[in-house]
């Protein structure tokens, strides 16, 4: 398959609207949508549907997927501020406020990247590229491949490529087959193998393999994380849209008390 920039989009956005329970070309209207979510049987494999209420915006509009009781509150706050704004403070903490009352409280806020064809190319680190299968990763269940890996959901890591020095692993990119037709990278380096380029060689080799079975690639990161994000653009990935997620106050809770939270970290 030929890829382009515009096929790419096009299946994030299809596969935005699976998860969101809307049609893809809500992502392009120049009004904001609301919509009910729901379970589906093709949604991203991590998600836990229904949504109390996912912000989504590819730049032209936010689409707003809820359940039906929190509409006043959410259809309030994305219609009285700018799209931009409404992802960040201080406008965040009026939506913040409107839910802790009921519970819930913003819980996570992510940007996605999508391969750009223009720039996309395989990079160089000095270091053996090996492409690695799901029977290749039995061992590489611990605490440096986190990012790459998820031990909750082995089955889903498929396909990733490893820096190899001499028979060390220095540096593992992964992916898990999310969705039908996208697969998400993760990646980790060793501490003493970084700043040697190490993570765009084995991100952008990954990203290709997986469009060669034709698939789409996509990365994600906290907009804070700029490491990951010039990993990000240093592989030849560029930012398709942005999520914000409510969830609810023991939820986020718990994930306080855990020591360390890297599950959508990059450690390059």
């Amino acid at each position: 398959m030929v890829w382009t920039n515009e096929m790419i989009k096009q299946i994030a956005m299809e596969q935005s609207a699976i998860d969101a329970n809307c049609s893809a070309d809500d992502f392009i209207r120049d009004e904001n949508v609301i919509v009910i979510s729901k379970e589906h049987a093709l949604a991203r494999k991590y998600l836990k549907l229904p949504h109390a209420c996912n912000l989504i915006s590819y730049g032209n509009n936010i689409v707003a997927t809820i359940s039906e009781e929190y509409r006043d509150i959410v259809e309030s706050y994305i219609n009285k501020y700018a799209i931009e704004h409404c992802f960040e403070t201080p406008n965040m903490h009026v939506l913040n406020d409107a839910f802790q009352k009921l519970g819930f409280r913003v819980c996570f806020m992510a940007e996605y990247f999508l391969p750009d064809m223009q720039v996309l190319s395989e990079q160089s680190c000095g270091y053996e590229l090996r492409v690695l299968h799901a029977e290749d990763f039995k061992e590489l269940y611990i605490a440096q491949w986190s990012n790459a890996l998820c031990e909750m959901r082995k089955e889903l890591d498929v396909l990733g490529v490893g820096a190899y020095d001499n028979r060390k692993l220095v540096g593992l990119a992964a992916c898990s087959a999310d969705c039908d037709t996208m697969w998400q990278i993760g990646v980790d380096v060793l501490p003493q193998y970084r700043r040697q380029g190490i993570a765009s060689a084995v991100t952008s080799k990954l990203a290709i393999e997986i469009l060669k079975r034709d698939k789409v690639p996509f990365y994600c990161c906290a907009w804070s994380n700029i490491k990951s994000a010039r990993n990000a653009i240093k592989s030849g990935f560029r930012p398709a849209w942005v999520e914000m997620t409510v969830k609810p106050a023991s939820m986020v809770d718990e994930m306080n008390c855990v020591k360390e939270n890297t599950e959508m970290d990059i450690m390059v």
